[in-house]
C-alpha cells in the first residue's frame, strides 16, 4: 500500500498545492462583535459602572440584568493568546510566582490582574519598553474589578482562580462564589439529563443563583431587572438553536463547515450579551452553511475523513491546526468543547421563569460529567457525523480536559473508531511539537485507510 507515501507529503502525491480550510465568512462578524465588546468595556471606569471579574459558566445574562458591566477571565486570556499578545500578562505571572503547569488561562489572566492593578496605580510602562509593542499593553488594558464571582463547573483551579484574584486585589472587594457539584453518575437511575442525582443538582444550584441575585442587588443598590433577564434569555434560547440548527447540518458529507468554524463562534454564545445582534449573527452562519450546502461548497476541497476533536482548543494555533488538516484532507466534524457545551440543551430553557434552565446548563460544563455521560454524548456526536477517528488533544495544564480522555480513547476503539493523542495547551503554544501532531495523524490516518481496505 502506498498510504504513507501519501500522507507524508500528500500535496506531491496529488500533483496539487496543500489545501487550506475553507472557512466560514460569517463567522467574521463574530470576531467585530467581540472586539467591540471588548473595547466598550474597557471604557466602563471612565462611564461609572460596576465591573465584575467572574470566571466559569456564562453567568452573563445575570450579570447584564444586574446593570453591571462583566469581564470573562478566559474569554480575556483566549483573546490574547488568539491575537499572540499572551507573553505580557504570562510573564507578569511567571516574575509574581505562578508556574507555567498553573492553568495558562488562569496564569495569563492573573497576569492581567498584576498589570491592571499596576495600571491603576500608574506604574506600567510597557508602552515604552522596545521589546513590548505599545499594542501589547492590552493585557493592562481591563478595568479594576468592584466585585468577584466565581461561577466554575468541573475544575478545581478554576473555582481557586477568583479566590488569588481576590488576593491580588488585597481582599478588599465583595465575592461571591457558585459551588457546582460534579455529576457523579453513581445512582442507578443517573444519567444524562435524567434521575435524582440531576434533579437535586439542578435545585441546589437554582438556589444559589437565587442568592447570587441577592448579592448583586446588596452590592450594587439596583433592582435586579426580571423582565431584562427574560428577554436576555429570549435572544440567547433563539441564538443556540440556530447553532445547534447549523450543527446539525453538518452531518453532510462533504461538511460545509468544520470544527475551527464552531470554535471561532464560542465568543459570541458563550459571553457577549443576549440581544437581537446574537440572534442575527447566528442566523447568518445558518445561512451561509445552507448556501454553501445548495451550492455544493465544501469546507474541505476533498474531504476524506472525518475526525472528532476532544479537548480545548489552544488559541494560538486555531489557523495553523485549521490548514494541517486540510493538508490531509482531513474534515474535524465535531468536538465536546464545541457541541457539548454552551447552551446546548436550549430547551431546557423557560423564557418565563429562566433561572432553572440556566442552573441546568452550567451544570452541563463538559468537564463536569462522569465518564459514562461523557461518553453518552461525545459517541452519540461520533455516530452522528460519521466519524473515523478521535483527536484528543491532552491539554497540558488543564486536567480537568483531559480527565477522562483515556477511558472515552478505549471505548472509542471499542467501537472501530481510531484514536490519537498530542500534547498541546490553551494558551501556552511553548507545550505544541509540531512535528508530534504530524506522524501521529499520519499515523491514524493510514490505520483508518487500512482498516477501510479491509472491510472492502
Amino acid at each position: 500500500m502506498s498510504v504513507t507515501t501519501e500522507h507524508a507529503n500528500p500535496a506531491a502525491t496529488a500533483g496539487r498545492p496543500a489545501p487550506r480550510a475553507n472557512r466560514l465568512v460569517s463567522t467574521r462578524a463574530g470576531g467585530a462583535m467581540v472586539k467591540a465588546y471588548w473595547d466598550n468595556l474597557f471604557t466602563a471606569r471612565d462611564r461609572g459602572a460596576t465591573v465584575v471579574w467572574y470566571n466559569g459558566a456564562a453567568i452573563n445574562p445575570i450579570l447584564q440584568a444586574a446593570g453591571v458591566e462583566w469581564c470573562h477571565g478566559e474569554a480575556f486570556g483566549a483573546r490574547l493568546a488568539a491575537m499572540h499578545l499572551e507573553g505580557p500578562a504570562q510573564q507578569a505571572g511567571e516574575a509574581y510566582g505562578y508556574i507555567n503547569e498553573l492553568c495558562s488561562y488562569a496564569r495569563t489572566t492573573l497576569g492581567c490582574a498584576l498589570l491592571t492593578k499596576k495600571e491603576a496605580l500608574g506604574q506600567v510602562e510597557m508602552d515604552q519598553s522596545p521589546d513590548m509593542p505599545s499594542k501589547e499593553v492590552l493585557a493592562a488594558r481591563l478595568p479594576p474589578p468592584d466585585l468577584f464571582v466565581n461561577a466554575y463547573a468541573g475544575c478545581s483551579t478554576g473555582q481557586q482562580w477568583d479566590e488569588v484574584s481576590y488576593r491580588l486585589f488585597d481582599k478588599e472587594l465583595p465575592f461571591f462564589k457558585v459551588s457546582y457539584p460534579l455529576l457523579w453518575g453513581n445512582k442507578s437511575d443517573a444519567g444524562y439529563l435524567r434521575g435524582e442525582e440531576w434533579d437535586n443538582a439542578s435545585k441546589y444550584v437554582a438556589g444559589q443563583l437565587h442568592d447570587l441575585i441577592a448579592f448583586l442587588e446588596h452590592k450594587t443598590g439596583n433592582k435586579f431587572d426580571w423582565e431584562g433577564l427574560r428577554e436576555s434569555m429570549h435572544y440567547i434560547k433563539r441564538a443556540a438553536q440556530l447553532r445547534l440548527d447549523a450543527l446539525e447540518l453538518c452531518k453532510a458529507r462533504p461538511t460545509p463547515a468544520v470544527f475551527w468554524d464552531w470554535v471561532a463562534s464560542i465568543a459570541p454564545i458563550n459571553f457577549l450579551p443576549g440581544n437581537q445582534a446574537l440572534v442575527d449573527y447566528f442566523q447568518g452562519v445558518k445561512t451561509e452553511i445552507e448556501e454553501r450546502l445548495a451550492e455544493g461548497v465544501s469546507a474541505l476541497p476533498n474531504e476524506r475523513y472525518r475526525l472528532a476533536f476532544d479537548g480545548i482548543m489552544n488559541w494560538n494555533k486555531v489557523g495553523w491546526l485549521a490548514n494541517k488538516f486540510a493538508e490531509h484532507d482531513a474534515a474535524v466534524v465535531c468536538g465536546r468543547y464545541t457541541h457539548n457545551s454552551f447552551w446546548h440543551e436550549p430547551h431546557l430553557i423557560d423564557e418565563d421563569d429562566p433561572i432553572l434552565g440556566m442552573a441546568q446548563h452550567y451544570l452541563l460544563c463538559p468537564f463536569n460529567h462522569s465518564a459514562q455521560n461523557l461518553a453518552e454524548q461525545v459517541l452519540r456526536d461520533c455516530e452522528t457525523y460519521g466519524i473515523d477517528g478521535i483527536v484528543f488533544h491532552a491539554t497540558r495544564t488543564c486536567r480537568s480536559a483531559t480527565n477522562g480522555q483515556l477511558v472515552l480513547a478505549k471505548m472509542a476503539q471499542q467501537r472501530g473508531m481510531q484514536t490519537m493523542f498530542f500534547e498541546g495547551d490553551v494558551a501556552d503554544e511553548s507545550f505544541y511539537k509540531d512535528e508530534i501532531l504530524q506522524s501521529r495523524l499520519e499515523a491514524m490516518l493510514e490505520t483508518i485507510d487500512v482498516q477501510r481496505t479491509r472491510v472492502s
